[in-house]
């Protein structure tokens, strides 16, 4: 494993080192920092986990973090990020000061009897079912571990910050994309006069339906235009076909691209379904 020189004591688990191999590095390890200073040689066979944090802003970031938190939270909190490294291959190590400062903040939100409502939890558990799954294990290991159960509309947080790492997607994009299809679904009930079954196979198929589109227009990626279709269902379901349009006509706005006129064509088949489903 060998042996790195630290530069700075976070505290008692954690400490900044310069490893032989990566530059600066994070170390952590329960009493890794204990009774240590700044170039201490330390051996890595007692390090848990190690990572690099190659940007100044998030080495800094991180480094203002961590002393903030008592070592019975950190220790949670660090488990709960292994996991998702165990989880999910290939996961950017920002991860580390995004999720670290996000669960500290909820963790003491809820010990201050402190709750905040997340209205686009079903749409987020919809768009990323896997990501929301490790979500709701990550509440799991805190509250074992601290005593605290985060609520469910933490895990929906969570698992924004677990896409956001995984895709290497900033988390405002990909919050904000995700509150655009909460906007879409509320017009479209709104529009129709329903209130849409949020377990059904339909509204997750439509749910997925949006993101993707809003993926293929961040893309600039176009799809087939079936003329003959576009007029049958401009005929049959002119409700759905001109609904299908004020929808596009949004997510131009906010995503700020053209949106393909095929698009109208398949969003009118989903809607048409959710309409069919209330005749």
């Amino acid at each position: 494993m060998g042996v790195a020189i630290i530069n700075k004591v976070l505290n008692n688990n954690v400490v900044i080192a310069n490893h032989p191999s990566y530059g600066e590095t994070v170390i952590i390890g329960k009493g890794i920092g204990f009774n240590r200073k700044r170039d201490d040689e330390i051996s890595l066979v007692n390090a848990d986990k190690m990572f690099v944090l190659t940007g100044k802003k998030e080495q800094e970031d991180y480094k203002k973090l961590l002393p903030e938190i008592d070592e019975k939270h950190q220790g949670a909190i660090i488990e709960a990020i292994n996991h998702i490294s165990a989880r999910v291959s290939g996961i950017n190590e920002y991860i580390h000061v995004g999720m670290t400062d996000h669960l500290l903040f909820a963790l003491n939100r809820i010990a201050n009897g402190l709750s905040i409502k997340n209205p686009f939890l079903v749409e987020t558990a919809t768009l990323y079912p896997f990501e929301y799954e490790i979500a709701k294990e990550v509440i799991e290991i805190l509250a074992i571990k601290t005593g605290i159960r985060l609520p469910e509309g933490e895990a929906g947080f969570i698992t924004l910050h677990i896409h956001s790492a995984l895709t290497n997607n900033e988390l405002a994009k990909v919050n904000q994309h995700s509150q655009l299809v909460t906007h879409l679904i509320n017009l479209i009930e709104e529009q129709m006069k329903i209130a849409i079954d949020k377990e059904s196979i339909d509204y997750v198929r439509l749910v997925r339906h949006l993101r993707y589109t809003i993926n293929r227009v961040l893309k600039g990626e176009k799809v087939d235009e079936p003329e003959k279709l576009a007029t049958l269902l401009k005929d049959a379901y002119p409700l759905c076909y001109n609904l299908a349009w004020k929808l596009i006509k949004i997510m131009q706005q906010r995503l700020k691209k053209q949106v393909c006129e095929a698009e109208a064509v398949y969003l009118t088949m989903h809607l048409q379904r959710l309409q069919k489903k209330i005749i």
